[in-house]
């Protein structure tokens, strides 16, 4: 199995602040398309008057969050809706009868990390799978996060274990400080609960660390001055024995300054055994080259197309996912999106060694999932962004279905390495999330958790339907709303967007979403736009770089769609979305604002000729291009919302927020966005929450107040009467 896997893919910008693990046409208004920022403005450093708003932490940069935080919490605290709201969405974030999440263990145990209103940072804990089949599994505490932090004043947030095979007692626990990227790692045993005296201790960095054997790690992270990419993250990997320091760790492996990480990991079979000691390379965000850490210490490059990705050993049975069309070794061709394998030992000693063809998808169809039981191989094929589940046989490489509701999202979870199970999670839009355990050799099936419903969702239903974008492609999107929706433009509707690194949008349940705004009265809708991965590599590719204007076209195209429809109008359409998501919101903002009254921009990329300057922001270089290469620099500049502000437009109010303590995508963006658009006078909500990471959150309270502001702020703006301009 494949225990720990980092590599540049691990790295994603993701939209940690959906509420969902969830265009222009032809008729666009020439003057809305053309809209123009001042010339040279924040072109430079030098003609950046925002720039000081970058110092995350600066006196100056603190004291305008805090007077900006105290009007916009005034404002959205102080609307009589926004209580009742805060204790909705609290009451659901906090529920004891979500799903718990399930982890099997080498020895068939289940574990499991569980945040409530009793633990507000969540405790690590693991019960039988026989108990945790139950309607009350019986649960043992491994590590309680609320306890440490309380013990160690400080306000720990749990970023995972890494434990090492096959006992799995001794285990690296990584620890964030508020919730940021960077991690303290601790050595932690997991049978007297007890952190190791004298053991592993690694300070906060970027990075990770993986077990080779108990006394022997590879880790990589900041080793000091020339040790990081221009991305922030680490350029070596160092082999570090029980007893040394950091400082003594033996360098075996270097990336380039360029890269965006380096970064090891081991190969091992379901019995835990090491079958190989894989170094990654990441060059870019979708391109990276795989070593081998030779016993001797030497390193040798992996006959791997640049983009492809390892996604499980299975049966002795190599398996990895094509991104781009390519010709192995053995003269075999293969296309973007395949699934192949090879003989792992075979295909060391040569690596002429002819693969299999595993899976080749259609156009329409997406893989979204796989991972391996001790024998077979699981996986998540959608089609037209609906999901079915698939058992292949590592001997010949036949498949069969799991027998799953159809018509929804499915997930394919943890897998023993002592048998074949596999945990599979069901999910729509209107149907409350479930699991399922199932038995990939047999194809046995059994429905083992299923979330009570969350909202009423009586009298609703779900419609896929298409929006031409500017180029002609065909754009799917989901409506989620009431049976009786007048289609008389007058519903308050929030579209949903992402749009990038191949990150799809399927179909799932929210219960924030469900209560909080469909109960009321809202439509939800989702779009499912080039750039992320509904469909494939492809998908994902055809709005990459100097065709990343195609996505926003695509958004817009969807919003255009919704209005012609009759679904909504103007005064009554709002956009939402965060990371890449926001920088889809700032693109409608400033090409298309005559379409929308609302927007929720959740932690954006927005001056993206500075993106790569700020913190992890050079790692996406792959996905969007290089400001400092003028030929790249013209297609960002012909979008970056920051440049493109203006005055005289029809922006409305926005709700713009952000976390001082996100270390993946600089509050920077956020911050200038609202001063940009307070300087051209507009109004503007801007929110700051001082702790949260890239989710804005550090916990669920905190989570709970996001999803309150920014429903509180979409209920004035889209459900009030008349709609606030």
């Amino acid at each position: 199995m494949i225990r720990t896997l980092a590599s540049a893919a691990a790295l994603l910008l993701a939209a940690g602040a959906a509420p969902v693990a969830m265009a222009h046409s032809s008729d666009t208004p020439a003057a809305a398309a053309a809209t123009t920022s001042t010339p040279g403005f924040a072109t430079s450093d030098a003609t950046d008057p925002y720039i000081w708003l970058e110092e995350v932490e600066g006196e100056r940069a603190m004291a305008w969050v805090k007077a900006h935080n105290e009007t916009s919490l005034g404002t959205l605290q102080g609307d009589p809706r926004y209580e009742a709201l805060h204790q909705q969405a609290l009451d659901l974030v906090q529920s004891r009868d979500r799903i718990p999440s399930p982890g099997f263990t080498h020895d068939g145990h289940v574990d499991n990390f569980w945040q409530d209103a009793e633990h507000v940072r969540g405790i690590w804990r693991r019960t039988t799978l026989d108990s945790y089949r139950t309607d009350a599994p019986t649960w043992e505490t491994i590590l309680d996060i609320d306890a440490l932090s309380a013990a160690e004043g400080a306000n720990w947030v749990y970023k995972g274990a890494s434990c090492l095979p096959p006992d799995e007692r001794y285990c690296l626990i990584s620890l964030s400080n508020g919730g940021k990227d960077a991690v303290t790692v601790r050595e932690f045993d997991s049978v007297t609960k007890t952190f190791v005296e004298g053991g592993v201790s690694l300070p906060e960095s970027k990075g990770g660390a993986s077990w080779i054997d108990r006394d022997t790690l590879l880790i990589s992270r900041d080793f000091g001055e020339g040790s990081l990419t221009d991305s922030g993250y680490p350029r070596t990997v160092r082999l570090m024995k029980r007893g040394q320091s950091v400082d003594q760790a033996v360098e075996v492996f270097a990336g380039q300054q360029t890269d965006v990480s380096v970064s090891g990991y081991t190969l091992r079979d379901a019995d835990g055994v090491v079958q190989a000691v894989l170094l990654n390379r990441g060059i870019n965000f979708y391109e990276s080259e795989t070593w081998r850490l030779n016993a001797d210490g030497s390193t040798t490059r992996l006959e791997l197309p640049l983009k492809s990705n390892i996604n499980a050993l299975v049966a002795g049975q190599l398996v990895v996912t094509t991104d781009q069309d390519w010709t192995a070794p053995s003269g075999q061709d293969f296309k973007t999106g395949d699934v192949i394998a090879w003989n792992l030992q075979a295909w060391l000693a040569d690596p002429k060694t002819p693969a299999q063809l595993v899976i080749r998808p259609g156009e329409r169809e997406a893989i979204e999932g796989i991972n391996a039981t001790r024998n077979k191989l699981v996986v998540a094929l959608y089609e037209n962004v609906r999901g079915s589940v698939y058992v292949y046989d590592p001997a010949d490489w036949s498949r069969t279905r799991l027998d799953l509701p159809q018509n929804v999202s499915v997930g394919v979870g943890s897998a023993s390495e002592r048998d074949d199970k596999i945990f599979v999670s069901v999910t729509g839009y209107l149907n409350p999330s479930s699991l399922y355990l199932a038995d990939a050799a047999t194809g046995a099936v059994a429905l083992t958790k299923a979330l009570p419903d969350k909202f009423d969702a009586s009298g609703m239903r779900v419609d896929q339907f298409e929006a031409r974008s500017a180029d002609g492609t065909m754009i799917p999107y989901f409506v989620v709303h009431k049976d009786a929706m007048a289609l008389d433009g007058s519903n308050p509707t929030l579209l949903y967007g992402y749009g990038g690194f191949q990150s799809s949008l399927l179909p799932g349940y929210s219960p924030t979403v469900g209560k909080l705004w469909l109960e009321r009265g809202g439509v939800y809708v989702i779009a499912n736009t080039r750039g992320g991965g509904e469909f494939g590599p492809k998908w994902h590719q055809a709005a990459q770089q100097e065709n990343r204007q195609r996505a926003h076209e695509d958004f817009q195209a969807v919003a255009q769609d919704l209005i012609t429809r009759g679904v909504t109008s103007q005064p009554h359409l709002g956009i939402m979305g965060g990371s890449q998501g926001g920088l889809f919101m700032g693109a409608m903002l400033t090409q298309r604002p005559d379409l929308i009254n609302a927007a929720v921009i959740q932690v954006p990329l927005f001056d993206m000729l500075r993106f790569h300057k700020l913190l992890a922001g050079a790692s996406w270089i792959g996905e969007y291009g290089n400001p400092d290469i003028p030929e790249q620099r013209a297609w960002i500049e012909q979008y970056s919302p920051y440049q493109k502000l203006s005055a005289g437009q029809p922006y409305p109010e926005v709700f713009i927020h952000t976390s001082t303590k996100d270390d993946r995508v600089h509050p920077g963006h956020a911050r200038k966005a609202a001063a940009r658009m307070e300087e051209l006078g507009y109004p503007v909500l801007f929110y700051e929450n001082v702790d949260g990471g890239h989710a804005a959150g550090a916990n669920l309270r905190e989570t709970a107040r996001r999803i309150a502001l920014e429903y509180t702020y979409l209920t004035r703006r889209l459900m009030d009467k008349p709609a606030q301009r």
